[in-house]
């Protein structure tokens, strides 16, 4: 994995955390195809990455409070299990005007990395089976690769078993 050296015109908020701790990563860049039905797989597709290793970021209101869960796109997320892992006891997805409003990015490009506001952040366990992960860089059609160790250690995370297959 290459580490970025330098930070690019163009950067998010996501890469531009990552080089400023240092954090090795890879920035996987594809066109976003608007019609696709799903951002996840549509990125593991672009990239020719298996499902399991590329996670999607959602927001979700666990009894009241903003929380970040982050699971493999070839599942969905167990919001019982979310709860659990925060100490909460009833979750459900977020408004996404809110979750975009709160984190900084547009739905389909949210990033666990660099949002506007730190939130509690759900790391799904089955993220520290691979050498590295993909989670979106902040936009559409745009993904950075890390090892999920680093990605927990930037946000913060839990890991946890809150994903579906």
């Amino acid at each position: 994995m290459a580490k970025k050296q330098k930070q690019q015109a163009g950067g998010t908020p996501a890469t531009v955390a990552l080089t400023t701790t240092g954090t090795p990563y890879t920035v996987h860049a594809y066109d976003h195809d608007p019609s696709h039905p799903s951002y996840g797989e549509e990125a593991a597709e672009a990239m020719g990455v298996s499902p399991e290793r590329v996670f999607k970021t959602l927001v979700a209101d666990v009894d009241g409070a903003l929380t970040v869960a982050v699971v493999p796109v070839a599942g969905s997320l167990d919001l019982k299990a979310l709860a659990a892992a925060v100490g909460g006891k009833r979750a459900t997805m977020a408004d996404p005007a809110l979750a975009e409003r709160t984190t900084g990015y547009v739905r389909g490009g949210i990033s666990p990395l660099g949002q506007r506001k730190k939130l509690p952040t759900v790391l799904d366990a089955s993220a520290a089976t691979h050498p590295t992960i993909c989670v979106s860089a902040g936009r559409r059609g745009l993904e950075v690769e890390l090892s999920p160790t680093d990605l927990a250690h930037l946000t913060a995370a839990v890991l946890a078993p809150i994903g579906r297959a």
